[in-house]
């Protein structure tokens, strides 16, 4: 599969050639279409994501203190930003879609194809290691113009939170996928938002994982500014 022409030409927009195409193949599959989809390879690039992203920042904006940085990060890791980059990609045509998701349209959704460019990292970094997919990573945001600049539109509930543990030498939140209800191409999610150093923990829904993981942050911020010192 990998040695057609649309996939050999993927393999060039990215600049990197898959020694184990298999994990291409998967990156790109949804789980509507198959039981080997690209979920774990999203959780895992999404760290890889974070990580390279926060690397380029550091180097790039040198003056910011720590949590501009954060929200600069923000801006570049979210949904709207990785839309941008997967079309840049032309993976539309190469997602791998059950007949339900096809049809609703789910080749242009734009939480479908931001979870395709995190499992896409993720499935470089398994294949060629962390060095390649840093690369991948600044090559992918050569284009867009990193400023200070874009802190201001970056603060979300996932950013508030983060800011407000740090600020109190507290660790990030981790966050679970507690459930998934509904068809495929219909799906909702049921995520958990954990602080274990407060032993306190908060639900949220959404109709993609992302937006399910803002709604908990959301609610468990909302619950730490507003407890009683």
């Amino acid at each position: 599969m990998t040695d057609s022409p649309a996939w050999a030409a993927l393999q060039h927009r990215l600049d990197y050639r898959f020694r184990d195409p298999s994990l291409l193949v998967r990156a790109l599959t949804h789980r509507s279409f198959s039981a080997d989809h690209n979920e774990r390879l999203e959780y895992l690039g999404d760290s890889v994501l974070n990580l390279a992203v926060a690397h380029l920042l550091y180097e790039r904006l040198s003056a910011l203190p720590e949590g501009d940085l954060s929200r600069v990060r923000a801006n570049l890791v979210k949904q709207d930003t990785l839309h941008g980059i997967a079309r840049g990609l032309e993976l539309s045509p190469l997602l791998r879609l059950g007949d339900g998701e096809q049809r609703s349209g789910g080749q242009q959704r734009p939480s479908i194809l931001a979870d395709a460019v995190e499992a896409l990292l993720g499935a470089v970094y398994l294949d060629g290691g962390f060095d390649a997919a840093n690369a991948l990573v600044r090559r992918l945001y050569r284009d867009i113009d990193i400023t200070p600049q874009m802190q201001a539109a970056a603060r979300d509930p996932k950013t508030g939170l983060q800011e407000w543990l740090q600020a109190r030498k507290m660790a990030l939140p981790v966050y679970r996928v507690l459930a998934t209800h509904g068809a495929a191409h219909q799906q909702t999610f049921e995520v958990v938002c954990e602080v274990a150093a407060l032993a306190r923990s908060a639900k949220g829904t959404g109709p993609s994982r992302r937006a399910a993981e803002q709604a908990a942050a959301a609610a468990l911020l909302e619950r730490l500014q507003n407890r009683k010192p």
